[in-house]
């Protein structure tokens, strides 16, 4: 599991009330990684936050640790 896939599975974790439910793929793009993150619906809202404030900020984070390809988050 890479790095970026480990930070966000551990935010992730750490905000739902099932942290069983929380799944995360990477998906190789040409220029890009895009991170997608399975939640169950009931968690959606507190990983998602007000008016996306704590999916912009897992983003960010993204950002900070991705080293040679942007990294995309992804929440279903």
């Amino acid at each position: 599991m890479s790095q970026d896939e480990q930070l966000v599975r551990y935010i992730a974790q750490s905000l739902v009330e099932q942290p069983d439910a929380v799944q995360v793929r990477r998906k190789e793009l040409r220029d890009s990684v895009k991170i997608i993150l399975k939640v169950a619906p009931g968690d959606m809202g507190r990983v998602i936050g007000k008016q996306g404030r704590i999916a912009n900020a897992v983003r960010t984070l993204l950002r900070v640790v991705s080293t040679d390809k942007t990294a995309l988050l992804e929440i279903d």
